[in-house]
């Protein structure tokens, strides 16, 4: 099958209208000058609170797909992506549409254009550069008879982007409900699917597959802080499984203290089981970070690498200061083991996963962080590979119920 990221004359195009129906994986979608923008967070969030690193992780569409069932050969989607560049860091590669049909990847592709984001990691400025639509090609689907086959287009996990018209060789329905359990996870740039191969490849992602499960992925780079509005998000979006994972964020933005921790923690699990009380709920402490495992944050682009074109991250606390209160991963990891320990007691359906299980001192080894803080894409396949088969299968938190 050929994809490509420029228009060619094709006779009989239908265009059929984005609309909420045709996406999975949002939970709102705003209608803007060019076309339609899909959000991870609800706009009373947005509202809330304009953070910028908030407002650009919740816009970059993780998890986030168009699901519809087709007869058609071919596909063409306008989009305005924003393209993300860091000042004295390595050009970032252009965002992946990847193409399934009937569950299986059937192509991959980009758009080079759209509008530019350059933001200076050294002082926090950014500066947004306008620019033109593109439009991401896919040829050659397989032909179908009948009602025809299931295709679905997940958008690029890093890039936000504007949907503006979608055209098919044939008419186009929303894809029926798959009859799945909804699974809803929340976490940092981790799982939001950083250094990641592509959208279907972020390691929640081929968690879902491997799960059988249908995915609504609130992993938000920088933004896992335990916010209640995060939480009152959780609590109001449908869903048959939720997992949390906790704990780099806290650390490496320096948010809090134990102090303010322990009780933002129970808050944030109090908040979720408002609304959905028995429903099967598992907390993930973080992965192996060694810069932090002792050390706590603020984290920062290590200066001597960014001179060399390298981007790297340093821990910048002092160990001695986890005695007044400072938080670490190793502490973060205790600290949510004894919380859930001792809540688990009155809610069965609350489990722990401790993060090491997914990646540890023995994956570090072989396959280390790029950047001291995300994995790349061999290691997304190996934790969400490792996150299936602890969680999914039958011992685990989220094993199937028998009907």
């Amino acid at each position: 099958m050929r994809s490509e990221n420029t228009s060619a004359t094709t006779p009989d195009w239908i265009t059929t209208p984005i609309t909420a129906d045709l996406l999975r994986g949002a939970l709102d979608l705003e209608r803007t000058e060019h076309g339609v923008l899909p959000h991870r967070l609800p706009a009373w969030v947005r509202a809330q609170y304009a953070d910028g690193q908030l407002a650009m992780a919740e816009s970059q569409p993780s998890g986030v797909r168009l699901a519809f069932r087709t007869r058609a050969t071919a596909v063409e989607l306008d989009t305005l992506p924003t393209k993300r560049v860091y000042t004295g860091a390595p050009p970032r590669p252009d965002g992946v549409y990847e193409l399934l049909v009937d569950g299986v990847l059937a192509g991959r592709s980009s758009v080079r254009d759209g509008n530019t984001l350059t933001v200076d990691m050294t002082t926090g400025s950014a500066e947004l550069r306008p620019g033109p639509v593109g439009t991401v090609r896919f040829t050659d689907l397989p032909e179908s008879a009948g009602a025809g086959k299931n295709v679905e287009i997940w958008l690029p996990h890093n890039e936000t982007t504007e949907l503006v018209a979608l055209r098919t060789d044939a008419p186009v329905e929303p894809a029926a409900d798959p009859g799945r359990r909804v699974w809803l996870h929340h976490g940092s740039s981790i799982s939001h699917g950083s250094d990641a191969a592509g959208p279907t490849s972020i390691w929640p992602a081929l968690a879902a597959s491997l799960g059988g499960v249908e995915l609504i992925n609130l992993g938000l780079g920088g933004s896992a802080l335990l916010d209640p509005f995060t939480a009152r998000t959780l609590r109001d979006t449908p869903a048959d499984l939720i997992s949390v994972k906790i704990g780099i964020n806290v650390v490496n933005a320096d948010a809090m203290r134990m102090r303010a921790f322990t009780p933002a923690v129970h808050g944030f699990l109090d908040t979720i089981r408002e609304g959905h009380p028995d429903t099967p709920l598992l907390v993930v402490s973080p992965i192996l970070c060694p810069i932090h495992e002792d050390t706590p944050g603020p984290s920062a682009p290590d200066l001597a690498h960014m001179s060399e074109g390298r981007l790297k991250f340093a821990a910048m606390g002092d160990p001695a200061e986890t005695a007044a209160g400072k938080l670490t991963l190793r502490v973060i990891r205790d600290e949510l083991a004894r919380i859930v320990a001792q809540r688990s007691k009155e809610d069965p359906n609350l489990h722990h996963l401790d993060g090491l299980r997914l990646y540890g001192e023995a994956d570090f080894a072989e396959l280390p962080l790029p950047d001291e803080l995300h994995p790349d894409a061999a290691t997304h396949r190996r934790i969400g590979e490792r996150f299936a088969a602890q969680v999914f299968t039958a011992e685990g938190a989220f094993a199937a119920q028998e009907a």
